[in-house]
């Protein structure tokens, strides 16, 4: 057999050899997937792309599973006489992401409207739940999922997150005439409040959360 024949027989072999490696392929940021083998590293497939993992915060895609970190208003809503910003992003999700902290009532005929989006259910003021906004809520990745939450005064408290914050929308009935919400919001319950040893009149808090 001939040096030429023996050449095109190892070459073809070796393309059958990666071909299959080549279909098979990990996808890095916004590749397509269809299973968690199918992402790199410590991405996870949702909703057929790879992207950042919500329950450990990673922010390898930009976005952290809340936006990019050059999150900016996608328009406005006007109420009345005033227009508040509407968001379709949240910043980015870190070990410690800053927060505005607001207050909420998730009971029945409370100051949240509807009931909650992730169980279509109310809740009592005296559990630890919150909304987030648009972006961290993540089209519900993180339903059910507990945060930590951190106040300046040093105190800690974990809650359940239930709903979104919704930062597109508002100033109707199912928002209990609410204008929509900021993109950095953690609405809480005044169990959570009342866990960091805050006063609910103040209305709006500095904080930090993370996954619990």
């Amino acid at each position: 057999m001939s040096s030429l024949t023996l050449l095109i027989i190892s070459l073809s072999f070796n393309i059958l050899v990666l071909l299959p490696l080549q279909l098979d392929a990990i996808s890095s940021c916004n590749g397509p997937c269809r299973t968690l083998n199918d992402c790199d590293g410590q991405l996870i497939c949702i909703n057929g792309k790879c992207n950042d993992d919500p329950d450990i915060g990673t922010n390898i895609c930009g976005g952290g599973g809340g936006g990019s970190g050059t999150c900016k208003s996608s328009g406005t809503l006007t109420c009345g006489a005033k227009s508040y910003p509407k968001y379709k992003c949240s910043p980015p999700v870190t070990s410690s992401t800053s927060a505005k902290l607001t207050n909420n009532d998730f009971s029945e005929g409370g100051d949240g409207g509807g009931p909650s989006e992730c169980d279509e259910g109310y809740h009592s003021n005296d559990e630890r739940v919150v909304a987030l906004s648009i972006g961290w809520y993540n089209d519900g990745s993180r339903c059910g999922k507990m945060i930590k939450i951190r106040a300046t005064n040093g105190r800690t408290t974990t809650a359940k997150v239930v709903d979104e914050c919704d930062s597109q929308n508002g100033c109707d009935d199912e928002h209990a005439g609410q204008p929509p919400c900021r993109n950095n919001i953690v609405d809480g319950s005044n169990a959570v409040w009342n866990a960091l040893g805050l006063d609910t009149n103040l209305g709006v808090v500095d904080v930090t959360w993370s996954m619990a």
